[in-house]
């Protein structure tokens, strides 16, 4: 087994461009162990300065759009050009197993055996938008290795593609031909994000096809207002398959690059990124947090039986498990069945162990044993209450379980004042 790499060591690996140390740190990065963050952060404050040189281009695609075969294609002619190609691969995760199959790089046959590539799979571990939640970090590593351009080949089925448009300089939609008419074409929001739009698999017997839905959707395109106005958003065809209209694809990727470059977008575009990024991560540590707050998994067991029973509404499920994890004491809150006063008996739920449970006593106008002035108290019980009832006051009743003198027909369930 190999020692443990210290910072020293992974900041000399990777700015060397060892590859196997700079396998190791993409596999810091992505680790959710604390101490492997801590050094991981450590790790990028120290590679940051080195970073930021690369051309990042994001490509994304329905399912069998030829993603990969793309990529495959597009970085060899990078790599013949003397470029260095970095691919982030992303692998759906399943949603049941939590694995990923990760078989993206065997589509790439040429560009995995090339020197001047890298190509790393990576599975989306549940994160929405097709991305690794570590991608953006990755890319400062390839960048810090001297990768002067890196694909992001995104997973592509529909979720929400803003959080690869919010980490790239250019987006590139790959798209089919005979997949809908214009409107259909707007229908897709992508097209709003797209940068650069390419028809694949424009290659005999099917090139008057492709050549056809490029035509499409440049005019589906000129409906939409487009976001920069020194730019406009071409549609292109290609063949990764026999390599047809890749040369000029990425002189397209390039001229948008200069566009930006000279305008100053691109930098503002990368400032915004970097708050962008902020947040994320921001929200990515709190969802991490509230799952592992000793208060929230104790009590999270007994609110999803009663969500799942129909006791309790998720609205207010989400806001006990909330409170406990603020450390403030979680509201009342009405449920179904639990007290049925109608009947002259009362019908507690089974609470959780440490719910403590008060005898509660009804009467209309009558003044309350113990004020409960508790505003929450009343908007729990406004929705749950008869507009016939007169008004309802609540009072703790301890000793032993006494019928109300009114039935009321309402069902209210409230743990202790």
């Amino acid at each position: 087994m190999s020692r443990p790499l210290d910072l020293a060591a992974y900041v000399e690996g990777v700015l060397a461009a060892d590859r196997g140390v700079l396998s190791k740190a993409i596999t810091l990065v992505e680790s959710r162990r604390p101490d492997h963050r801590e050094l991981a952060q450590s790790l990028l404050v120290e590679l940051l300065p080195h970073a930021g040189g690369a051309h990042r281009v994001g490509i994304t695609g329905v399912p069998g759009v030829g993603k990969s075969t793309f990529v495959d294609a597009l970085g060899s002619m990078l790599t013949a050009a003397g470029h260095r190609v970095a691919v982030l691969a992303v692998d759906p995760s399943s949603t049941r197993t939590g694995g990923s199959i990760l078989g993206d790089k065997t589509r790439m046959a040429r560009l995995s055996v090339d020197p001047a590539a890298f190509i790393r799979p990576s599975p989306t571990s549940g994160t929405l938008g097709g991305v690794a939640k570590a991608t953006r970090e990755t890319i400062v590593l390839m960048e810090a290795a001297g990768y002067d351009i890196v694909l992001i080949e995104t997973v592509g089925v529909g979720q929400s593609e803003v959080a690869v448009a919010n980490m790239v300089d250019c987006f590139l939609l790959l798209t089919l031909a005979r997949t809908g008419d214009q409107l259909q074409g707007i229908k897709k929001g992508v097209l709003e994000l797209a940068d650069v739009i390419a028809v694949n698999k424009a290659d005999p017997p099917h090139t008057r096809e492709a050549q056809k839905a490029a035509r499409d959707l440049s005019g589906a395109l000129r409906l939409l207002r487009s976001p920069d106005p020194n730019w406009t958003t071409p549609v292109l065809t290609c063949s990764a398959l026999n390599g047809t209209g890749l040369d000029e694809l990425w002189a397209t990727i390039e001229r948008h690059h200069d566009t930006l470059t000279s305008s100053g977008a691109l930098a503002e575009k990368r400032r915004r990124q970097q708050v962008d990024w902020t947040w994320t991560m921001v929200r990515d540590t709190l969802l991490h947090r509230l799952h592992d707050h000793p208060e929230v998994r104790r009590i999270t067991p007994h609110l999803e039986h009663q969500v799942r029973d129909g006791h309790l509404t998720p609205t207010l499920a989400a806001d006990q498990i909330l409170q406990a994890f603020t450390h403030h004491p979680p509201p009342p809150y009405p449920t179904r069945t639990p007290i049925d006063c109608r009947s002259g008996d009362r019908h507690f739920a089974d609470p959780a162990p440490s719910d403590p449970l008060s005898e509660f006593h009804t009467s209309p106008q009558t003044p309350p044993a113990r004020p409960l002035n508790s505003p929450a108290l009343w908007s729990a019980l406004v929705p749950v209450t008869s507009p016939s009832s007169p008004p309802l006051v609540v009072r703790a009743r301890p000793g032993p379980r006494q019928p109300p003198p009114h039935p009321i027909p309402y069902h209210l369930f409230l743990p202790a004042p």
